[in-house]
């Protein structure tokens, strides 16, 4: 699970998102698919959640989606705009 770093704010419209990363200094625009899966993101949605919300929004199979997200999800690690939560584990 993924959770938005905390110096990012970001805002969201019809046209996308605007990121902006107060601790590094960077700004980023996002396309309408970025920004929505950025948004369920901060709410605490799983990929797998956000998938099937993009599935249904643009009537694709979450089995495509879900890759897809899961590389934007790379992508957002890699600047630094989430990062990975360690798996609850149950003893």
């Amino acid at each position: 699970m993924y959770q938005v770093s905390a110096g990012v704010r970001s805002t969201r419209n019809e046209d996308g998102g605007i990121v902006l990363d107060i601790d590094h200094g960077q700004m980023f625009r996002l396309n309408p698919v970025g920004a929505l899966i950025l948004e369920s993101l901060a709410k605490g949605r799983g990929e797998t959640e956000i998938a099937k919300e993009i599935s249904q929004q643009y009537s694709i199979s979450e089995e495509t989606v879900l890759p897809d997200v899961r590389e934007f999800f790379k992508s957002l690690q890699e600047h630094k705009l989430v990062r990975a939560q360690p798996e609850d584990r149950v003893p």
